[in-house]
């Protein structure tokens, strides 16, 4: 990546320096490298559209870049870009669990572009994500105070003002200069030379299951709940129907929420989109 995507590569080793020591300023740094990620996919992607707003959650919620990316990927894409808002605008706690989570999703986003766009090479098919480097990354750093929320939003908006506006490069077809044209056609090339077949599938493993589950803790977070492993997560409960039907067996609820009386309020129990929403009713 830092052949090709220098700028990516420079902003995601901040990510992932930071993610335990400044957790704040790793998720930030993390949905900092994807909206470098994503303007690069419409800056050379000619199957992409150009939505009506060019900030990162129209950009990624674009029914084009959805199917470029594929639905493993815009999953992260999401779960990044949500953990970078918390960390600018929120006045919560941002856990180093919550950082390394948003290193992992990038780890496979950049995996995706550089396996589908890398003009030198793809990447080795059993590259993992391996959160112990983050913990070496974080102690070869020099240390730097954690960043507050404010500091961040004003880092933003200088980023912003020197980033390309892609609504100004994209927005006309007289924009699309020869230059540019060049640039598109050789992108065109490499992902048609990277593309999966029967022969080099793309056997990465992109943690899908994992995703979707953070992705709901994500959600509960944002609602205000405060998560604990023991007390929220796998509860076993028993008059499970077993093999015979009978409501003897035991099982276990993905989560469950408490009311301050100590009683139940909510059970969350995810499952594939392909299945019907009554699948783990009981």
């Amino acid at each position: 990546m830092l052949a090709e995507w220098p700028l990516l590569h420079e902003s995601a080793t901040q990510a992932e320096d930071m993610a335990h020591t400044d957790a704040r300023s790793a998720s930030f740094y993390a949905r900092r490298t994807l909206e470098l990620a994503v303007a690069w996919l419409y800056k050379h992607e000619r199957g992409l559209r150009m939505p009506y707003q060019d900030n990162l959650s129209t950009l990624i919620h674009e029914p084009s870049f959805a199917r470029a990316v594929g639905g493993a990927v815009f999953t992260k894409t999401k779960v990044v870009k949500d953990l970078g808002n918390r960390a600018v605008h929120s006045a919560r706690k941002v856990l180093p669990a919550d950082a390394v989570v948003a290193t992992r999703e990038l780890f496979h986003i950049g995996y995706r572009l550089a396996r589908t766009y890398g003009q030198r090479g793809r990447p080795d098919p059993g590259l993992a994500f391996n959160p112990a480097l983050l913990a070496r990354s974080a102690a070869a750093a020099p240390a730097v105070p954690p960043q507050t929320g404010g500091q961040l939003q004003k880092l933003q908006t200088q980023l912003a003002e020197r980033d390309e506006r892609l609504s100004t490069l994209l927005g006309t077809s007289a924009a699309l200069d020869a230059a540019l044209a060049r640039l598109r056609e050789a992108v065109a090339a490499a992902k048609r030379a990277n593309a999966d077949t029967p022969d080099t599938p793309d056997t990465h493993d992109y943690s899908e299951a994992q995703t979707r589950d953070y992705f709901i803790d994500l959600l509960l977070k944002e609602a205000g709940w405060q998560l604990d492993a023991k007390q929220n997560f796998e509860i076993k409960v028993s008059g499970m129907p077993d093999s015979k039907g009978l409501a003897q067996g035991k099982g276990f609820v993905d989560s469950v929420l408490w009311g301050d009386d100590g009683q139940p309020l909510a059970l969350v129990e995810a499952k594939r989109t392909k299945k019907g929403a009554k699948v783990g009713q009981q």
